[in-house]
């Protein structure tokens, strides 16, 4: 497969631009008091994204503040996308400002693929309106190569070797890829600079360490085989059309179409136990002409982003004056997959579906009690169990533990608790080179430098300890407990890799070593 991606920067200022021809080249367009976009001569006066509106004109005095427009964004790209059709059958929309085609195909009717890419271009050719194009074998990849510079073209079979180059942060730039920009901060900040060095990492340790998200991250940076543009229709009909009673001839009668549609569609996925990664929008107009456009995403489409899209679509139909009046209305679902039960609830960042996961835990909690659904909040403490507190879902917590905490212990924090310090399984043994236990005198100090831990069956090797840390607890109550912790990193002879405890040690006449915590 090779994809040819069409990218048009700063999308919503061109859009602005196409919408109002006398405005500005300082022009800026904000959400929530902070610049979203910007145009360059903006950028050159020193305006940048996410940048306070007030702190923006201070730079850039002569700057114009638009506020966001999400329809008139999807409605003036309609016009671009429409002019596309002449070049390639397969124009599918990731979001307004950015297409892919699939060039392979485009390629063999037009004799070349450069020859394709060329006809692209200058079918997106309007003035005042800037596109770079990228072709490679991904789709991924062609959005990456369309954003480091114009007219870049991905040999076949050179993704791996284009992208080792790129910087890791193009993958948080494009939001189409729905690569968390937290989890770029944090791969830069562990030396991850480039998609080379992410590359380079095993998949089962990024998977780990970072989950569905680093995993994603992980298949464009080695260039996995991604999804197909136009791949083959799904077999089971899940499409859902409406005829009303009078023709659509204005955006407000397209706008309550599409949301009542898209609660059909949504409803038919739902009880088939799929979602929607591709949609197909297709109106009948009253002199019998059918007008389509798909759009894809790489997340599952939700209801709200479904009606955003088909309303977008329709105000662009409706507004190019040549569409006429709409009688039908079809939505088509092209690509289905199962939903990720736990991604879908959790963490998904639409408010639509946060107020889902609101009412499904409700119901939990009215049939189960109020204690069934917990939610865990981070408090002070010593120790490991005890900075961790669980209260009811919904419901704030009673005195927070505050204060300094002294012979906490430093972070990083362990992984996972272990077996806890009265389980059977987390009695161990510490000793010194001469076979002797180690212990912790009174005075705080280990008794002999730690050479072996045992642990069962189980012998590591003592690489390094921390400690020991002393905690004179419960003292002013009728159960006074002296305990310390210790950190311990180990390695068995037989392993590649070490591992590491926080031992706690059991004063009082005790006077034997628990496993609190791993980190691993």
């Amino acid at each position: 497969m090779r994809v040819a991606a069409l990218w048009f920067p700063d999308w919503p200022v061109q859009a602005a631009r196409i919408d109002d021809e006398e405005l500005p080249d300082t022009l800026a367009i904000a959400a929530r008091h902070r610049i979203r976009v910007c145009s360059q001569a903006a950028r050159r006066a020193g305006v940048r994204r996410d940048m306070r509106v007030r702190q923006a004109q201070a730079v850039c005095p002569g700057l114009v503040v638009l506020d966001e427009d999400l329809d008139r964004d999807g409605r003036m790209f309609e016009s671009i996308a429409a002019g596309l059709d002449d070049v390639a059958s397969s124009v599918e929309i990731l979001r307004p400002g950015l297409v892919i085609v699939d060039a392979g195909a485009a390629g063999r009717f037009h004799g070349s693929e450069g020859e394709a890419v060329e006809m692209l271009v200058d079918a997106a050719a309007r003035r005042g309106v800037d596109a770079t194009v990228g072709v490679a074998d991904e789709i991924a990849t062609a959005l990456i190569a369309a954003r480091v510079g114009e007219g870049r073209v991905v040999p076949t079979g050179g993704s791996r070797e284009f992208l080792a180059a790129q910087p890791v942060t193009l993958l948080a730039a494009e939001t189409s890829l729905h690569c968390d920009a937290a989890l770029v901060v944090s791969l830069r900040q562990l030396g991850v600079h480039t998609l080379g060095d992410l590359a380079v990492l095993p998949a089962t340790a990024v998977s780990t360490r970072f989950g569905v998200a680093g995993e994603r991250c992980h298949r464009i940076a080695r260039a996995a085989a991604d999804r197909r543009v136009a791949p083959d229709l799904p077999r089971t009909d899940l499409s859902v059309s409406v005829t009303p009673e009078d023709p659509i001839d204005r955006v407000d009668a397209a706008a309550f179409a599409a949301r009542q549609l898209a609660g059909t569609l949504h409803e038919r996925l739902r009880t088939a136990g799929l979602s929607c990664l591709r949609l197909r929008v297709l109106a009948e107009l009253g002199d019998g002409t059918r007008l389509e456009r798909i759009w894809r995403t790489r997340e599952a489409l939700t209801e709200a982003a479904t009606a955003d899209r088909v309303r977008w679509q329709l105000d662009g139909w409706l507004t190019s004056g040549g569409a006429g009046t709409i009688v039908s209305l079809i939505l088509e679902p092209l690509e289905t997959a199962p939903p990720d039960p736990v991604a879908s609830l959790w963490h998904s960042a639409g408010a639509g579906d946060r107020a889902r996961a609101r009412r499904v835990v409700g119901r939990v909690q009215s049939t189960l009690g109020t204690d069934a659904v917990l939610s865990p909040r981070v408090v002070g403490g010593r120790g490991v169990a005890e900075r961790v507190d669980f209260v009811p879902y919904g419901e704030e917590s009673g005195v927070e533990k505050r204060g300094t905490w002294p012979g906490r212990i430093p972070g990083p924090l362990p992984a996972r608790l272990g077996g806890g310090p009265a389980h059977p399984a987390s009695l161990v043994r510490l000793v010194d080179a001469a076979a002797g236990d180690v212990t912790v005198t009174a005075e705080a100090l280990l008794s002999s430098i730690p050479h072996t831990l045992g642990w069962g069956r189980e012998r590591y090797r003592v690489a390094a300890w921390a400690g020991p840390w002393p905690v004179d607890a419960g003292w002013w109550g009728s159960e006074p407990q002296k305990v310390a912790r210790l950190q311990v990193v180990g390695q068995a002879e037989d392993e590649r890799h070490p591992r590491a405890w926080l031992l706690l040690w059991l004063g009082g006449g005790v006077g034997r070593w628990r496993i609190e915590a791993s980190y691993f």
